[in-house]
Order: C-alpha cells, then sequence, then structure tokens
C-alpha cells in the first residue's frame, strides 16, 4: 500500500474523458469500440476514481485532445502519411467547437482543477502539451492514469511519463481499448516495464487509508 507521504505526491490523471469516446451519438470513436462491457466497466470505474480523488483531496488533472481543422498540430515540418498523424485529419476527429471535443457531463472539471492544454499527439505530454509543467506545480511525482485508448492514449502517456521519472500506474478498470484483446495485450506485456497497474476500488481505498476525507 502506498504510504501517506507518498499519496501526498499522487495526481489522477485522467485522458480523453471527451464525447469523442463517451458519447454514442456525437463520437465517432464511441461507434468503434467492440467490447462495449469494457467501455461500460472503464466509465464506471473512472467515475469511482473521480470520486474517490475528489473526496480525499487528491489532485485531478483532465487531459483532453482539441485540434483546430485539419490538424496541423499533428503535421508537424513533415508531411503526415501514416498513424494518427494521418489518420486524425481524415477523420476530422477531435476538432474544437465540435460536440466530440466537449468533456463528457459526468467528467466535466470541477472548479480548481487543471485541465491540459497545448497536447498534440498520443501521449498526454505530446506536442506543447503543459502536462509536465502542471505536475510540477502541483508538486506531483506519482500518476494514477484513467483513459483512452488502453493501447494507444494511455500506453503511449505510461511510457512518457516514466521515461521522464514519474511513478505510473495504470487504473485498468478505468482505461478501455477497442477490443479485450488489446486490453489483455497492455496489461500482461506492456504495464510492468513502465509501472503498474491497480484498480479503482484498490485506489480509493489506498486514499482512504492514508488521507483524509475533505468534508
Amino acid at each position: 500500500m502506498t504510504s501517506p507521504s507518498a499519496r501526498r505526491h499522487a495526481a489522477l490523471v485522467l485522458i480523453e474523458f471527451q464525447r469523442e469516446w463517451l458519447d454514442a451519438e456525437h463520437g465517432r470513436l464511441n461507434h468503434l469500440v467492440e467490447d462495449r462491457d469494457l467501455l461500460d466497466t472503464a466509465v464506471r470505474g473512472a467515475a469511482a476514481a473521480l470520486a474517490a480523488a475528489r473526496a480525499h483531496g487528491v489532485p485531478v488533472v483532465h487531459v483532453p485532445l482539441v485540434l483546430t481543422p485539419g490538424a496541423p498540430e499533428l503535421v508537424g515540418w513533415a508531411p503526415a502519411r501514416l498513424g494518427l498523424r494521418a489518420a486524425i485529419p481524415k477523420a476530422g476527429t477531435w476538432i474544437e467547437g465540435e460536440a466530440g471535443t466537449e468533456f463528457a457531463e459526468a467528467f466535466r472539471p470541477a472548479p480548481g482543477e487543471a485541465v491540459v492544454r497545448g497536447r498534440a499527439g498520443a501521449s498526454a505530454f505530446a506536442g506543447f502539451s503543459d502536462l509536465d509543467q502542471i505536475l510540477r506545480r502541483l508538486g506531483v511525482t506519482e500518476l494514477y492514469l484513467a483513459g483512452f485508448a488502453t493501447h494507444v492514449c494511455v500506453e503511449s502517456t505510461l511510457r512518457e511519463a516514466h521515461d521522464r521519472g514519474y511513478t505510473v500506474h495504470v487504473v485498468h478498470d478505468a482505461c478501455a481499448a477497442f477490443t479485450q484483446a488489446q486490453q489483455d495485450h497492455v496489461r500482461e506485456h506492456v504495464i510492468h516495464h513502465f509501472g503498474a497497474e491497480t484498480d479503482a476500488a484498490a485506489f480509493a481505498a489506498s486514499l482512504a487509508a492514508t488521507v483524509p476525507v475533505r468534508h
């Protein structure tokens, strides 16, 4: 179990809890999720983790993806021919001002919670993201990751956070991939190289054991 001193330096990082993933009407990526139970589990787990973090005064950092039309932020200095740099502009997802980029209602930032700006890429640290500055300002050294997709943006953030020196936990039942096979691959073959995994119940229990509840 995490010690009280370590817990004071922890944050819950919520990646892409936006309507693109969580709104069946406006979310184009929502329609690509093959394992609906996996997505539903992630929503419940993330809601529980968020409630616990807020109750115990643990910082919550929201990491959206918001791009301008044509996603020039992703193109960079060379033509975008492959990967997400090519796929996102073609799909027209994550465009500023469209419904898909809005936070899902249950995961809207509360007053005082940090919202990352300038992100452009799979990792929450990518592009001109101010995530690292936010975490340093808050004195955070330990991250608990939740979000979408497990095998893309969560994994990319896990890897980069590790290389930047953070202690990283993936809240596996607060994350979802498109399929169970993708989810299982990350859990079985990736996470242990860069951090550890936990679940929402264990995260909440560790907070209850180490940090006074806010009233």
